[in-house]
């Protein structure tokens, strides 16, 4: 039996785990056996760029936490070496991120689950979901159309002014 110090840092670490998991918009956890330091060390510069937390977790612990919130489902890939990356931000970017890395290291990184706002994803919802922009990608394009319209009604209402035959009077003075 463990001491109660011991212990007690094994329930802290799970009560930080359960609040990261239900304050996530999105995680995967991930088998990362084989990847070297400078691999890792590039992962998690990128991971901390996009705003996604990344750490290596302890299987039996994590499983207490997940059990926690009711993602039973996961237990079954809470083996062998495991981290977790999760966002609260930009839901999309460990899933992004995560795929990049998987494609260049081959079958040294693989993703093992996936979850989003609590809900166990399947492997090809992983897969859509790592070949969608990022959220600063979308709001870009958004501004870019928003700044396209703007400048169409512009013109246009630039032409009907000329056509009408200029501004009126009072608003040239």
């Amino acid at each position: 039996m463990p001491n109660a110090k011991v212990l007690s840092e094994k329930q802290a670490i799970v009560e930080a785990l359960v609040e990261r998991i239900q304050g996530a918009s999105a995680g995967i956890l991930v088998d990362y056996q084989g990847i070297t330091v400078a691999e890792d060390t590039a992962l998690r510069t990128e991971m901390r760029k996009e705003g996604v937390d990344y750490s290596v977790v302890k299987n039996t612990l994590t499983r207490i936490a997940i059990d926690k919130l009711g993602m039973k489902e996961l237990d079954s890939v809470l083996n062998g070496s495991t981290s977790l990356a999760t966002s609260t931000e930009d839901p999309i970017a460990p899933f992004r991120i995560i795929s990049e890395y998987s494609k260049k290291l081959n079958d040294r990184f693989n993703v093992k689950a996936a979850f989003m706002e609590g809900k166990i994803l399947s492997e090809q919802e992983i897969a859509e979901l790592s070949t969608l922009t990022s959220k600063n990608d979308l709001y870009a394009k958004l501004a870019g159309s928003l700044n396209a319209i703007m400048g169409g009604l512009a013109v246009c209402l630039s032409e009907v002014v000329e056509k009408m035959g200029g501004a009126p009077a009072e608003a040239a003075e």
